[in-house]
């Protein structure tokens, strides 16, 4: 999420706006002292999410972000970090813009480490909830099987998504 002001020191923030809007999903809120309708009207047209007008509540704008992130994470279900890009409603994984075909287990392993980003998630955990899926793996040699084949396909030395706790499970960095 980016918070503009439209009188920017370097530029335009209707233009950085519009920049923003091309080339990400990012939600943007205006907060300006420009309160004329047309500045508002132009904010909306550029792809703004809310507009704010200086002086403003604290309070109004700290119920505003936490509503305007949860209309993100509703309307985002793509992962996309520049090199790899996941579409969960598609199912496409793709790396530098290239189709990179996985296994439907290692998609739903993909899934569910990305679901929960930074979290530790046990070998038993990621077990029994790949087996609540449909995904009958048998223990953790399998899934280290499968874990290490999906690395290998969405992995590079620069870019490294999957850590192995040792004796605990994985993290998805």
């Amino acid at each position: 999420m980016a918070i503009l002001d439209i009188n920017l020191p370097d530029g335009d923030g209707f233009q950085f706006c519009k920049w923003i809007k091309a080339r990400s999903d990012s939600s943007v809120l205006f907060l300006s002292a420009r309160d004329l309708e047309e500045d508002v009207l132009t904010g909306y047209e550029m792809g703004a999410d809310d507009y704010v007008t200086k002086p403003f509540s604290m309070k109004i704008l700290l119920k505003k972000i936490p509503v305007i992130l949860s209309r993100e994470a509703k309307k985002s279900n793509i992962y996309d970090d520049g090199f790899l890009k996941i579409d969960f409603e598609l199912g496409v994984i793709q790396i530098e813009e290239k189709n990179c075909p996985i296994t439907p287990t290692e998609y739903r392993i993909l899934k569910k480490l990305i679901e929960h980003k930074g979290q530790l998630l046990t070998y038993s955990v990621l077990l029994d909830s790949l087996w609540e899926e449909g995904i009958e793996l048998l223990d953790k040699h399998v899934l280290a099987v499968h874990m290490k084949r999906l690395r290998k396909k969405i992995e590079t030395e620069e870019h490294n998504y999957i850590s192995n706790i040792y004796g605990m499970g994985y993290v998805w960095k």
